[in-house]
């Protein structure tokens, strides 16, 4: 039929059509450069290993009162030393070319210059053998007195892997292999580019975009797995939405029975106050402090599950001045920070600082990080506002507080984790005030960072939001 769409090109097909080319070209140039590319990069890799030991022993060079030294462990001259088919041998000599550390038998060359930029290779004979070495000399900032790194090698192993490639013809095949994978690149970039095109897609998405990839021009190989991931994707956007539900819900049906047993528990303490009864009030009074956090604990619950799905319309958020909301969410923590002892100051320009936000989100951010300043910060409190230079605006909260240790910072915005030995912590906290700022910003396109000390005095959560 006319209108069905034709198969796809497999991607067997896009690899092997620049494959055939490959091969042809390597063929055709493998022949011509054998004994040059076997001598030449025999002799390059072996030349560059002498150069790096000589560097290397050279940065090893200290200087003290007694003269040069060399700080070099055991199995470090051992590693120098060791090889099955050559035999090594390094030296450190004076400008004299006396032996101050390792074989005094390794010879050193003579050379006008104090001092070299960079290693010398040379030839020389060492025990009865031929051998290819590397100098390499340093001058000491404080004194005047240089001295030599030499390193040698025995060319057994050099000679025979030249001699193996040009018989075998090893070399073009190789030099073959370079231009194969060169052309093998182009052929996997040329080919897998729909897929490379769809995981620039998946990049630009949003944490919560559960879309269905597209499937145009995806190769037929790829075909299965990309619906197999849509498949996914629709089943994990189904057991997230109920995840989101229950825990809205069953936050929705305790509140009810919560707040009845605080009220009950307020009208038993007024009874017992009437009565003149004094036993019970202290177990009656951890009662109703126990209802107030299990109450916070289920409004947090409530607006984690909020804000998991009310910031998913991008109509509610737009740009805004942000100095406002933030010194409305502020207002009720400053007079419950100074009947705690804590001082919380506010710093924001006279003019405004217009930022990508929401009016009540925002502020549910603002109050979740002063609040975690006031239960676990110290005396002071600082929350800035300031514009970013690109657009957009910075947020804030620093405290003088302890802080918190520094392999426990990727573990704040974790819901529910209070550090270790939460369970014996009476601060009233539920471990989810950070969790909520950190989804809130995250949907509003912005970040939230945290530090500690000692990049701080304390601890800090910098909040960015776009313009």
């Amino acid at each position: 039929m006319s209108g069905t769409p034709a198969a796809p090109p497999s991607l067997t097909r896009r690899l092997l059509v620049p494959l055939a080319w490959t091969w042809l070209i390597g063929l055709a140039t493998a022949a011509m450069g054998a004994f040059y590319l076997a001598h030449d990069a025999a002799q390059r890799a072996f030349d560059r290993s002498l150069r790096d030991e000589a560097s290397a022993l050279a940065a090893r060079v200290t200087w003290s009162d007694r003269g040069p030294l060399l700080d070099v462990s055991r199995q470090t001259l051992e590693l120098l030393t060791w090889d099955s088919e050559d035999r090594n041998g390094f030296v450190m000599v004076d400008i004299e070319g006396t032996p101050l550390a390792g074989d005094g038998t390794v010879p050193a060359p003579r050379f006008n210059s104090a001092s070299l930029q960079q290693p010398l290779l040379f030839n020389a004979r060492y025990q009865g053998e031929p051998v290819r070495g590397a100098v390499f000399s340093v001058t000491s900032p404080m004194i005047d007195r240089t001295v030599s790194i030499v390193v040698v090698e025995t060319t057994a192993k050099r000679s025979a892997l030249v001699r193996d490639v040009q018989l075998a013809i090893v070399v073009p095949t190789v030099a073959l292999g370079f231009v194969t994978f060169a052309l093998l690149g182009w052929g996997v970039n040329r080919g897998l580019k729909p897929l490379t095109r769809l995981s620039g897609e998946i990049g630009l998405r949003d944490l919560h975009d559960w879309r269905p990839l597209p499937l145009q021009r995806v190769p037929a190989e790829a075909l299965p797995m990309v619906e197999r991931i849509n498949d996914l994707m629709l089943d994990v956007q189904h057991s997230v939405a109920l995840q989101r539900r229950f825990v809205a819900d069953a936050a929705h049906q305790l509140r009810t029975p919560v707040a009845g047993i605080r009220v009950l528990a307020q009208e038993l303490e007024r009874e017992l106050q009437r009565a003149g009864i004094t036993p019970g009030r202290a177990l009656l009074a951890e009662l109703q402090a126990s209802t107030q956090r299990l109450s916070r604990l289920i409004g947090q619950l409530l607006s984690l599950a909020g804000s998991e799905t009310a910031l998913t319309m991008q109509g509610e958020q737009a740009p805004m001045d942000v100095v406002p909301l933030v010194r409305e969410a502020t207002e009720p923590l400053v007079l419950q920070g100074l009947r705690q002892g804590r001082h919380i100051e506010l710093e924001a320009p006279d003019q405004p600082v217009v930022a990508l936000a929401h009016p009540i989100w925002l502020g549910e951010v603002v109050a979740n990080l002063l609040d975690n300043a006031q239960r676990y910060g110290g005396e002071h409190i600082w929350l800035r506002i300031r514009p970013l230079p690109g657009g957009g605006a910075e947020l804030v909260v620093e405290d003088d507080g302890p802080g918190v240790r520094a392999d426990e910072l990727p573990h704040l915005f974790e819901p529910f984790w209070r550090g270790e030995r939460a369970d014996l912590r009476s601060d009233g906290g539920t471990g989810l005030g950070l969790a909520i700022a950190s989804e809130i910003v995250a949907r509003l396109g912005g970040t939230l960072v945290a530090a500690t000390r000692p990049e701080v005095n304390g601890m800090r959560f910098t909040v960015r939001l776009a313009a």
